[in-house]
This record gives C-alpha cells, structure tokens and sequence, in this order.
C-alpha cells in the first residue's frame, strides 16, 4: 500500500475513533437527562464517520477505476474501526430515543 493509502487509513482510524467516542459520550449525557448536549454529540459523531466514510468510499472508488489496492493490516484495521463506530452510532441514537421516551 502506498503512502496516500496508509493516510486514507488512517484518516479513517482517527475519525471512526472520534465517531465512536463521541457516540458515547452522547449516551453518558442521555443517561443524566442533557438530550441537547447529547444530541449535539450525536451530530459530531456523525460527522466524524462522515469524514470517515468519504475516506473509505476514496479507497473504493480507486479500486473500481480499476487502481487495484493492496490490502495490509493497517487497511484492515481502519475497516475494523469504521464498522464498530457505525454500529456504536446506530445502537447508541436508539439507546438515546429510550432515554428521552422514557
């Protein structure tokens, strides 16, 4: 993998890693009843797997422009990252709509 490759994956370890963080930290104000500093994390999280998925969607874009890619551990590992983030994202936002419902 080249090293614009390896920034694409980086890029979507760090912001995965923030999506994620965010997502929680949203969950931990819902908890104690701040619904708006939650659902202002929540729309940073989002943005932050945003800005990941773009990153992601480079990789795939250059892989069907036939810019075959080489998959290494670290690939692999920002794949890892993008896939939990999303799934804490999806999971918390409806943990959060229980909390304000309730």
């Amino acid at each position: 993998m080249d090293d614009e490759n390896d920034m694409i994956s980086m890029t979507i370890i760090a912001n995965s890693g923030d999506a994620r963080s965010f997502a929680f930290q949203a969950l931990e104000e819902a908890k104690v009843g701040n619904f708006e500093a939650a659902d202002e994390l929540l729309a940073k999280s989002k943005a932050s797997a945003g800005i990941a998925h773009k990153a992601q969607t480079d990789l795939l874009v250059k892989e069907a422009n036939g810019d075959k890619q080489d998959i290494n551990v670290l690939l692999v590992h920002s794949q890892d990252h993008l896939m939990t983030s999303m799934l804490a994202y999806e999971l918390i936002q409806e943990i959060i709509l229980l909390y304000k419902n309730k």
